[in-house]
């Protein structure tokens, strides 16, 4: 089991991506509503890994991964981008970033799982 942490500004897509990753993926998920808040507890959580959406408020996603980035108890630990922008242009943009990979929202819940557990092996 895995600890993974997801940061959105969406609660709808927080509860769906709790939901998926915990029943059907067997992990414990942590969930934050903004960048900031999550910048602040990521260092003690022992993440395996971070689900981060692309557009936010205040903080934006890519901001966000810049400061994880900066955080040595952080950096390490694979970040995936979530984002509404599917094209696999705009999903290249983020591993491109240093991104571990990127999901197109809307997702298929099997899939986000899927694609999770291959990160995770990797």
């Amino acid at each position: 089991m895995a600890h993974i942490v997801c940061i959105d500004d969406q609660q709808d897509i927080l509860e769906v991506t709790k939901m998926c990753l915990e029943i059907i993926g067997g992990h414990r998920v942590s969930v934050f509503r903004d960048g900031r808040s999550a910048l602040a507890a990521l260092p003690g959580l022992k993440a395996d890994l971070i689900l981060l959406d692309s557009v936010m408020p205040g903080l934006t996603g890519r901001d966000t991964f810049a400061a994880l980035q900066a955080l040595p108890e952080v950096k390490a630990v694979p970040v995936v981008f979530m984002t509404a922008r599917g094209r696999p242009e705009e999903l290249k943009q983020f591993i491109d970033l240093g991104a571990a990979g990127a999901v197109a929202k809307p997702f298929e819940p099997d899939e986000l799982v899927d694609k999770i557990a291959k990160l995770l092996a990797a």
